[in-house]
């Protein structure tokens, strides 16, 4: 049962990470696993070596909690093989409802994450407002145009693998303001296999270096780590405000046109300027959905903590 959760958490994980502005490390922060896949991956060095050589390849596998991240990555492959098609034509179809699910879904998990800090104070209040600006500055930026190069592949695999473990920061955002997005998506298609293995590499070292910082942070300054964390998330929901006029557009791998730039609106103002309805009464439906949905499994692991672990 324990690694059916586990596995379940890989699907939400997966699903996350096919929705831009969402990242699968937020749904691994909520459904508390963050910790564990830190401790896990951060046990993959060069001492695993001498594991191999005392206890074996099974000894090894354990040590690593190798059940756990078996589970765990099969469930986010599941997700983005299964469900990305579905999540996609729901994005597309109905955009307001999807995004004000996860509008709702992040700003209770703010509420929940904020919780667990023991005590606040002027220093942490600061990095909460600085974890805001961060993650609301970065969504705001414009796009760069950086060179494709095998450096800048490389750098680019480094720094938006850091999605699957930082809440609030959408790997996927990351390359589109890198001016990489399309190039590494169109890489894919071709099956460009010097650009994937180069990707992958800055991918696989910015994931193992990643998780070694972040876990030492919150073993060490764990309130701090979480207010900061935490702000990250809520700093993310003017990207997945539900109601947007698109400024500019940009092409995707297919060669369709897809938003780049986008500017926040009430919903009066959405549906003044696009003449389109604003879906009021499902965007509130969905947002408590996503609510009662964080406010369940909070429930149910306080029932059943050795479950959800």
């Amino acid at each position: 049962m324990k690694y059916l959760f586990i596995y379940l958490k890989g699907l939400a994980m997966g699903a996350a990470d096919v929705v831009p502005g969402v990242s699968g490390g937020t749904i691994a922060f909520i459904t508390g696993i963050l910790d564990t896949l830190l401790n896990s991956i951060r046990s993959i060095n060069f001492s695993l070596f001498g594991v191999i050589k005392q206890k074996g390849l099974k000894g090894a596998f354990l040590h690593i909690n190798g059940p756990f991240l078996v589970c765990l990555f099969t469930g986010i492959m599941t997700s983005i093989l299964t469900l990305a098609k579905l999540i996609s034509f729901l994005l597309v179809a109905y955009p307001i409802p999807v995004w004000s699910f996860f509008f709702g879904l992040i700003l209770i998990s703010v509420v929940h994450m904020l919780k667990q800090v023991t005590g606040f104070s002027v220093a942490r209040l600061a990095l909460f407002v600085l974890g805001v600006a961060v993650a609301w500055g970065i969504t705001m930026i414009n796009p760069m145009a950086l060179e494709f190069t095998r450096m800048n592949i490389f750098l680019g695999g480094c720094i938006a693998i850091t999605a699957m473990l930082l809440p609030g920061i959408s790997g996927s955002f990351i390359l589109v303001l890198l001016g990489l997005y399309s190039a590494v998506l169109g890489a894919v298609k071709s099956f460009d296999i010097a650009v994937m293995l180069t990707f992958m590499a800055g991918a696989v070292v910015g994931l193992l270096s990643f998780s070694h910082l972040l876990s030492l942070l919150l073993r060490k300054y764990h309130d701090a780590t979480l207010v900061f964390l935490t702000g990250l998330m809520l700093g993310t929901l003017g990207k997945i405000w539900p109601w947007k006029e698109t400024l500019t557009w940009r092409e995707n791998s297919k060669g369709e046109m897809v938003a780049l730039l986008e500017r926040n609106l009430s919903p009066m103002q959405f549906e003044h300027l696009t003449g389109q309805n604003a879906l009021m009464i499902w965007a509130v439906i969905a947002m408590f959905a996503g609510i009662l949905l964080v406010w369940g499994l909070e429930r149910f692991a306080i029932r059943h903590p050795k479950i959800i672990e």
